[in-house]
């Protein structure tokens, strides 16, 4: 029987991480694989799961703990449950799940293919429920620790990037409902705000007008573009925590009563910026942002 009780609860929250399971998505490249490592020498036993095979497994391979990686698509929800199998039979429950995996698209939205619009919600919002769905059943077990990746993007909606914006406030929700479900059974969910950070999906930033200007409008400390390997050491801190709320930057903690001013704020600069573009040159803007967003869409349009 399991000790629901305050004491038991305050005993499940001090227990260290070491020899525990975590399971991070999108652990390819980036914070999810920033992220991986962190967990791992924390001594937690990590499963790697993501798109893309061989960076997976060469991921897996630098960790100084026991890992086993898993190819899966986040939106396949069969095979989502394959992978919570697996990483149960050979790492054992897990008691850590990071909702990590997400791609970006830019461009103007009438001009972005519905599939590839689509694609962007299905893997950052629907593979997000997938991914708790998979594995809540073992986190209900060890009284675990859910972490859904979000971004500021869920704080102001920047135009040309409405897809990725749309997802990121839909996972907020999707978390914070979550939440009052399953903390009955034990199971804290956390919500991580991340702001920029030196991932490949904003590699060609300057090249973007909207997040350009966003960017140069913003403070000099807000400007900053932090590493995956700070942003993935704030992340682990709040899970070793199991914090509610994760700020990567930590001052972003003090953006959250602000809130309703940034959409207003956006808006100001988006339309002064994109006033200075013709309407005809924004087609060429629409892309795929990054290495990991390109591999996942190529493998969703291949047969």
């Amino acid at each position: 029987m399991r000790d629901i009780s305050p004491a038991g609860r305050h005993r499940h929250r001090g227990a260290p991480l070491r020899g525990r399971v975590a399971v991070v998505t999108g652990a390819a490249r980036g914070i999810g694989r920033a992220l991986a490592r962190n967990l791992s020498d924390a001594g937690m036993l990590v499963a790697l799961l993501g798109r893309e095979e061989a960076s997976l497994r060469a991921a897996a391979a630098t960790l100084p703990n026991r890992s086993i990686c898993f190819e899966v698509d986040v939106t396949d929800n069969a095979a989502l449950q394959a992978a919570a199998r697996h990483v149960e039979e050979n790492l054992g429950p897990a008691a850590v799940v990071a909702a990590n995996a997400g791609i970006a698209v830019g461009g103007p939205f009438d001009r972005t293919a519905a599939d590839l619009w689509q694609r962007v919600i299905d893997v950052n919002l629907t593979g997000s429920a997938n991914t708790a769905r998979a594995f809540l059943p073992q986190l209900t077990r060890t009284r675990g620790y859910f972490l859904q990746v979000a971004s500021t993007a869920a704080l102001g909606s920047a135009p040309m990037m409405s897809a990725y914006c749309a997802s990121k406030a839909g996972v907020e929700s999707f978390a914070q409902a979550l939440r009052g479900e399953v903390e009955p059974d034990g199971v804290a969910v956390g919500i991580a705000y991340v702001h920029w950070t030196g991932t490949d999906m904003i590699s060609g930033i300057d090249h973007h007008p909207v997040l350009r200007a966003l960017r140069r409008h913003q403070p000099r400390f807000a400007r900053r573009v932090h590493t995956p390997e700070q942003v993935a050491a704030w992340l682990a801190d709040g899970i070793a925590h199991r914090s509610p709320y994760v700020y990567a930057p930590p001052w972003l903690r003090w953006c959250q009563p602000l809130r309703p001013m940034f959409p207003a704020i956006v808006a100001r600069v988006a339309r002064r910026e994109l006033r200075t573009r013709a309407r005809s040159t924004l087609a060429a803007d629409v892309e795929v942002l990054g290495a990991g967003g390109l591999a996942d869409w190529h493998a969703y349009r291949s047969p």
